[in-house]
């Protein structure tokens, strides 16, 4: 009954069969989003190849960029908020044709910082970043899975 309202459970993405062996171009192999990025493709039935010449779709990842900047400061000039930001653009090719043209997708998070919580406050900055690194995978599966 359900499949006929198009509902469908979130995470049962599926993938073009243009996908079917695909090769990550990544700026920043190391970064977060690559390695959430791969998981979450392999999960989703994706066979990641290491060459480009055994793949049927190339995913090639531009920017792979995160920071921090001050939101807001006290009267004595010190930082009382941040805002966490991560960017990424992406494109997908199938030989000579183009799935996905480059799609730019920025997410942000902001905490409250506390001079006095130094440590605490730095581990809420990598547990947002790491949230927002998850949310913006699921943004570009959703993206792909929609081709």
């Amino acid at each position: 009954m359900l499949s006929g309202c198009g509902f469908q459970l979130q995470g049962a993405l599926t993938m073009p069969a243009e996908m079917q062996r695909t090769y990550l171009d990544p700026v920043d192999k190391h970064s977060l989003f690559h390695r959430e990025l791969r998981l979450q493709l392999q999960a989703a039935g994706v066979e990641l190849v290491d060459t480009p010449d055994n793949s049927t779709a190339i995913l090639s990842i531009r920017i792979d960029e995160t920071d921090q900047r001050v939101l807001s400061v006290s009267g004595r000039n010190v930082p009382t908020e941040y805002e966490v930001y991560y960017t990424v653009e992406y494109s997908i090719a199938s030989g000579e044709k183009i799935l996905l043209a480059p799609q730019d997708i920025t997410l942000t998070r902001d905490y409250t910082y506390d001079t006095t919580k130094v440590l605490g406050k730095s581990r809420e900055e990598a547990i947002l970043r790491e949230a927002v690194v998850k949310d913006l995978v699921r943004t570009v599966l959703k993206q792909i899975s929609s081709l």
